[in-house]
């Protein structure tokens, strides 16, 4: 049977073999700035393979080749609904928990996705982003006022990288500020690894909570905000639940500025670390927007994001997954893939070739991209523009990286100038 007909089902392998005990997803990194060292490995020798989950032991197919990614991610038999039996969910949730939480329209299949995606759309249009970038900038300008007024060294996740974007996304939502802090844990909270049941199960039910009683206010005491917005939308024509609007309140709060923060903290080092990066952004400032596709593209902090399950068996070269099964795409892997990208491992900012897969592919690719790449526009712009000298505080082995998060980037980053 030749190598293009052999199928391999779950569990076995191309030659119908009990395989050896499965690796472990997450994988662990040789260097913190860089994908995995395995990534390499899978995509040259097994870019379908086997894992087995961290958290629980179950087994899920994994994804590290560009074009099969998309051909995932871009296949109506697979589902995103992460309540589903065998998907692959990385962080420990009882299933009563599970249960009991609405999904957002990420985790959503059509008809119902493109029902509140189309609700949604309007708010992240170009346009309408373009329009924010003024008040994107004062905000950021704000913030660089308040680091420079303060002592040094200073944290720059805690002054910088996330205010930014909790600022920005507030706003637009028309969340007050002052909770910014309470739901950020919150967040983080549900994200994390290595955090027990019982923390993480109450840490959705203050999310939750704290959303519903934020868009039930709106509708008596609506403002100029997004929740506004869609709450006089659905006024107007019916077509989802007053659940369903706290639902896509929830996520936007929690996936507006948690990517988008950890992008900031880690182009920043970036930066520090890499001195003739800096100085072409310097020398050419129109080259910033693609120095900002680079460096999403390089880090791909949302891995493992894109999890679904397969509904129907499908076939990938020459594996076949099972109805029923886990598959966890992975973007940092098909991001360095060199059959799509020339030396992959390097930062490039004159890159040229295919878009990167950092915000997903498909139906459910990122609502709010338009919104991060002008906040780390501006962020990368205005923060070296205004502190030229900036620098590590500490050395660079000293710094901890969010290996325990679904979402990458790093705990602290202390700064001087």
């Amino acid at each position: 049977m030749s190598q293009s007909t052999r199928k391999t089902e779950a569990g076995k392998d191309a030659a119908g073999r009990e395989p050896a005990a499965l690796r472990t997803f997450p994988m662990p990194r040789s260097c913190p700035m860089s994908p995995p060292d395995s990534y390499a490995e899978l995509r040259e020798h097994e870019p379908v393979s086997r894992a087995a989950l961290q958290v629980n032991g179950k087994p899920a197919w994994l994804i590290t080749r560009f074009a099969d990614l998309k051909q995932i991610l871009g296949d109506s038999r697979v589902s995103a609904n992460l309540k589903l039996p065998g998907y692959p969910l990385q962080v420990p949730v009882p299933d009563e928990v599970l249960q009991a939480v609405p999904l957002t329209f990420l985790s959503m299949d059509s008809p119902e996705h493109t029902v509140h995606r189309r609700m949604l759309a309007p708010e992240f249009s170009v346009r309408r982003i373009r329009a924010l970038r003024e008040n994107v900038e004062q905000i950021v300008d704000h913030r660089i006022n308040d680091l420079l007024a303060g002592s040094e060294p200073t944290d720059l996740v805690a002054a910088l990288a996330m205010p930014v974007p909790a600022l920005v996304i507030c706003e637009l939502l028309g969340v007050p500020y002052a909770d910014h802090e309470q739901f950020e844990i919150w967040s983080a909270q549900t994200m994390s690894r290595d955090i027990d049941d019982a923390a993480r199960g109450l840490a959705h039910q203050h999310l939750d909570t704290y959303v519903d009683n934020l868009v039930t206010a709106k509708e008596t005491e609506p403002g100029d905000d997004m929740i506004s917005r869609l709450i006089a939308k659905n006024r107007e024509e019916p077509t989802v639940s007053h659940a369903d609007i706290a639902s896509m309140s929830r996520l936007m709060l929690i996936a507006g500025h948690e990517t988008t923060a950890n992008m900031i903290s880690l182009g920043v080092l970036t930066f520090l670390r890499h001195p003739e990066l800096l100085a072409s952004i310097t020398a050419e400032p129109d080259l910033l927007p693609a120095a900002v596709e680079e460096l999403l593209r390089h880090f791909s902090i949302s891995d493992s994001g894109t999890a679904r399950v397969a509904m129907a068996d499908i076939e990938i070269g020459d594996v076949t997954i099972k109805a029923g099964e886990g598959i966890l795409p992975l973007n940092n892997a098909a991001n360095h893939d060199p059959d799509v990208f020339t030396d992959p491992d390097r930062i490039d900012f004159h890159r040229a070739g295919r878009a990167h897969l950092a915000f997903g592919y498909g139906i459910h690719q990122c609502i709010g991209q338009n919104l991060a790449r002008i906040e780390l526009e501006i962020v990368y712009r205005r923060l070296f523009e205004r502190i030229p000298s900036l620098r590590l505080a500490v050395p660079f082995e000293e710094l901890r990286f969010k290996h325990d998060a679904m979402v990458y980037g790093l705990h602290a980053l202390p700064v001087t100038w």
